[in-house]
């Protein structure tokens, strides 16, 4: 599955226009001759450097340290796309970078030498970087795996909620942070329903199973019309409530055709729902395909939702990419 940068991603952003493409390649270009200039540089002083210090082959000394840089930053990469990441790997660049700058900083005479020696490679090392961080965005915005942060301003604002919103959504692993405030508002809506239903103290009152479906934001209404009636306050004691009169059975009514009815709906496997949000989803608008949106037309759970979102966005990718490279094709013959 290929990245396209100029392509807009799952999040809803715009592709990019011609100016803004021409601009692109621009700056990508510029990036390009500034990462050799430093690289270039950093050979120079630590190939230098290394011959006083009495290697044997200098060059390897510069040429080892920088070109690992990008080498393990693209594995790191590579490793996070097939979904098998190793956290250490991403400490190696960093680790390496610090070296290169130390080596750097050590080949000159002045202050000025090593301040200029030690600046030079953060090229290099900056332009990896950069290129580091759009790949990972993309890969996050196609596998759906990257979590979206939440605007400065609202932490500012509102701290306490926001740092509960921010903890729900890493505990859930609710990537969307629409999703997250959809169900935020709604977990709001539901809580004050809750105080109106059973007064100042509806956490008392509240079923227990309630109160978990209200703090995880997955409280449908089916399961607030289940909830218990509030308790009765108790009257004076000289009264006696009158006990109520016990209701007759209704009579069952018989069996004419001899088949039995069935109890309950049958569960639905992983490829049914699979297919049934397929079928309803096939009209929707990438930015429309969210998992509450999902929930809500299938009704199934938020963590099979979540699931089927995910699988019907690496489908719709793959699509793109099989019509993108039938276009290439019809292009160049």
């Amino acid at each position: 599955m290929t990245v396209n940068l100029t392509k807009g991603s799952a999040a809803g952003v715009p592709p990019l226009s011609k100016p803004e493409r021409v601009l692109l390649g621009t700056v990508a270009v510029a990036a390009g001759a500034v990462g050799i200039l430093g690289l270039a540089s950093s050979f120079d002083a630590v190939s230098a450097a290394a011959a006083r210090w009495g290697f044997g082959a200098p060059w390897m000394l510069p040429v080892g340290i920088d070109v690992a840089i990008p080498v393990f930053t693209a594995a790191n990469l590579l490793l996070i796309r097939v979904n098998m990441p190793l956290a250490w790997v991403r400490f190696v660049p960093w680790a390496l970078t610090l070296v290169t700058c130390w080596l750097n900083i050590a080949a000159g005479h002045s202050l000025s030498a090593k301040l200029a020696h030690g600046t030079m490679p953060l090229l290099w090392v900056v332009l990896s970087e950069i290129a580091a961080h759009v790949y990972a965005s993309r890969i996050g915005a196609v596998t759906g795996r990257r979590m979206e942060k939440i605007r400065r301003s609202r932490w500012l604002l509102a701290f306490p909620s926001t740092f509960a919103l921010w903890r729900r959504m890493t505990l859930w692993e609710i990537t969307s942070y629409s999703d997250a405030l959809a169900r935020e508002r709604q977990r709001q809506l539901d809580r004050a329903e809750l105080r109106e239903r059973y007064g100042r103290r509806w956490r008392k009152h509240t079923p227990h199973r309630t109160r978990v479906l209200l703090k995880l934001g997955e409280l449908a209404p089916a399961a607030k019309t289940e909830t218990a009636p509030p308790p009765v306050p108790p009257g004076n004691g000289d009264q006696e409530q009158p006990e109520p009169k016990p209701e007759r059975p209704a009579r069952r009514p018989r069996n004419t055709t001899g088949k039995a009815k069935p109890k309950g709906k049958s569960v639905r496997s992983a490829d049914e729902l699979l297919a049934e949000a397929r079928t309803v989803t096939a009209a929707w608008a990438d930015e429309d395909l969210t998992a509450e949106a999902i929930r809500k037309t299938v009704r199934t759970s938020q963590a099979n939702a979540r699931t089927l979102r995910d699988a019907l966005k690496a489908e719709r990718a793959e699509a793109a990419r099989f019509r993108r490279e039938a276009e290439a094709g019809a292009e160049a013959a």
